[in-house]
């Protein structure tokens, strides 16, 4: 196995976890970032299942790819000498079944049925396969990745894999005959290149700086760090360590994200570090790790 594209936190994700820490989010858009969170921990448990794997793949997650005018999004994406296989990640927890076509929660709760995105996103792969000169076959499989699913009136001839088939279906894949060629990095190279970093479909909350609260975040458990000492910022709440110019590195990286278009000065970074640290002390970090530009009162970081 060679893991050829990395997971990161999505934008969108990175965004509304900031701000359900620093701003009282809207019911809504809370659970939406609830949501949000647990797909992306149910991705990082199936990468603890690819990683494990013996035979020669390589391996994309989290691609968001455009074919014509539709965009569609594949978790995971091994290539093998004769298959692509993809998965469709569900983290879902408690208990679900099928009626007919359609899916639920139980009692009754009827949400998106996942065999329909995993065969739109597997006609668009094939799509893309095809223009890419690409004929290896497909295999596409909705995964159930939380040991605490259940799911009643499973189709048989649905392409699932439950929780408790996991170690199965993994030891089956291992044991496939699988030798990479050239053709195959080539592929995987066209498919990384086409990945697009930024989603069309982003809508994030508005905000501003000034309704936001300040502080440095626990890099552990994003609560607020109530001071600093002279060498590490040791959370409270978990216990978390961390040097204290990687904190304020990180919140630089975190106010860059939330706030493009406004500079880094020394004095912003004050402020949006919650005045825990002096300015001189923000302004010498701030030269050890970044490019300065411009002078005295109009200079800023790069």
């Amino acid at each position: 196995m060679q893991l050829y594209k990395p997971r990161t936190e999505s934008e969108e994700l990175f965004v509304l976890g900031s701000l359900n820490t620093r701003l009282d989010l809207p019911e809504k858009d809370k659970q939406y970032y609830q949501n949000l969170q647990k797909g992306y921990e149910g991705e990082l448990i199936f990468d603890t299942w690819t990683e494990k794997l013996q035979c020669e793949c390589y391996v994309l997650n989290d691609l968001l790819l455009k074919i014509g005018t539709n965009t569609f999004q594949i978790d995971s994406l091994l290539i093998a000498a004769d298959t692509i296989y993809f998965y469709e990640v569900k983290n879902y927890e408690g208990d679900y079944y099928f009626e007919g076509d359609r899916f639920y929660k139980r009692p009754r709760l009827e949400i998106v049925n996942p065999l329909h995105q995993l065969a739109r996103s597997e006609a668009l792969l094939r799509q893309m396969l095809n223009s890419l000169g690409c004929n290896l076959s497909i295999d596409a499989s909705v995964v159930f990745i939380n040991p605490e699913f259940a799911l009643f009136q499973a189709p048989l001839n649905k392409p699932l894999i439950l929780p408790n088939q996991l170690n199965r279906y993994f030891q089956k894949l291992n044991r496939i005959p699988s030798r990479l060629t050239g053709k195959h990095l080539l592929l995987a190279e066209k498919l990384a290149a086409l990945h697009l970093k930024k989603s069309p479909f982003l809508q994030l909350l508005s905000y501003d700086f000034d309704q936001l609260m300040k502080g440095i975040c626990c890099a552990g458990c994003h609560s607020f760090l109530d001071s600093v000492g002279k060498v590490g910022c040791v959370c409270k709440e978990c216990g978390n360590i961390e040097p204290v110019s990687s904190a304020v590195s990180r919140s630089v990286a975190e106010f860059r994200v939330l706030f493009p278009n406004r500079k880094v000065t020394t004095n912003v970074i004050h402020e949006w570090c919650g005045a825990v640290l002096s300015k001189q002390r923000i302004r010498r970090i701030l030269e050890q790790n970044f490019k300065i530009t411009g002078v005295r009162r109009w200079s800023f970081y790069e």
